[in-house]
């Protein structure tokens, strides 16, 4: 009766309280180092924009009839935002199995859609957390405020789910530390740097332009420039269709490598 009442749990209806539970304990993972985890991320972005500001900013003239700083400073909000996200879902997988506690997560009834929406609503808590307080950062100190903003809180769900999937896929792939940290530096950072943070795309030579439109990180950045400062290089619409099936496809394979238990079960 036990083992029934657990399969119906398992494979039928939603485990809210486990799921609950799960994105509790990835909240609270964080929060029990927000010196690391929400503080030194709002310090690296302080610092990117006083850097650039006293360094480019006056020289560097307007960029799509605003000041380059007020240009910047959603490409730092989300660059940011997207890093933590992939982070917070990134390190918790592949400690837990590095240290061979990943079981303890495997063995509850919970499903892989349910494993999924746990480790994700981490990284979403996470990314809205960061964003909010560099906004904040940029109201009082740039002046910045928010032109759009259900555009930009969209941008910045979508951003935080998409990184917060691309976490545990990485996670899931990487058997050692050293492997996930050759994920971030070799992909994550470079498709985040290179994807209009710190420029508009139409400065670019054609190729290059047509390159980056290919990059989904790209529309994220522009989307919530237009949410925030009201200025894109493209349509919010394309972004926000790019942006969505980027995300669908990520939790997809997530769902599916959790479900088969891929690189994760002995």
């Amino acid at each position: 009766m036990a083992q029934d009442t657990m399969g119906a749990r398992r494979f039928g209806r939603i485990n809210w309280l486990g799921t609950w539970t799960l994105a509790q304990r990835e909240t609270r993972r964080f929060l029990s180092v927000a010196s690391q985890t929400l503080i030194a991320p709002i310090i690296t972005a302080a610092l990117f924009l006083l850097v650039f500001s006293v360094a480019i900013g006056p020289r560097r003239g307007d960029v799509m009839g605003v000041s380059f700083i007020e240009f910047l400073a959603p490409g730092i909000l989300m660059m940011t935002v997207i890093q933590n996200a992939f982070a917070n879902t990134s390190s918790s997988i592949v400690i837990a199995k590095v240290q061979g506690n990943i079981v303890d997560t495997l063995m509850p009834p919970l499903s892989a859609g349910e494993l999924v929406t746990g480790y994700v609503a981490g990284a979403v808590g996470r990314g809205l957390m960061v964003a909010a307080a560099i906004w904040l950062l940029m109201a009082l100190a740039l002046g910045v405020g928010m032109v759009h903003p259900v555009w930009a809180l969209v941008y910045v769900l979508l951003g935080s789910t998409m990184l917060g999937g691309l976490g545990i896929v990485a996670a899931i792939f990487a058997n050692k530390f050293d492997q996930m940290a050759a994920i971030t530096n070799f992909i994550i950072t470079p498709l985040s740097f290179l994807s209009g943070t710190f420029y508009s795309i139409t400065s670019l030579p054609p190729v290059m332009e047509t390159i980056t439109r290919f990059n989904p990180f790209f529309y994220l950045i522009d989307g919530l420039r237009f949410g925030v400062i009201g200025v894109s290089d493209s349509s919010p619409w394309l972004g926000l269709a790019v942006c969505a099936a980027t995300t669908g496809a990520v939790l997809g394979l997530c769902w599916y490598w959790f479900r088969i238990g891929y690189r994760m079960k002995p």
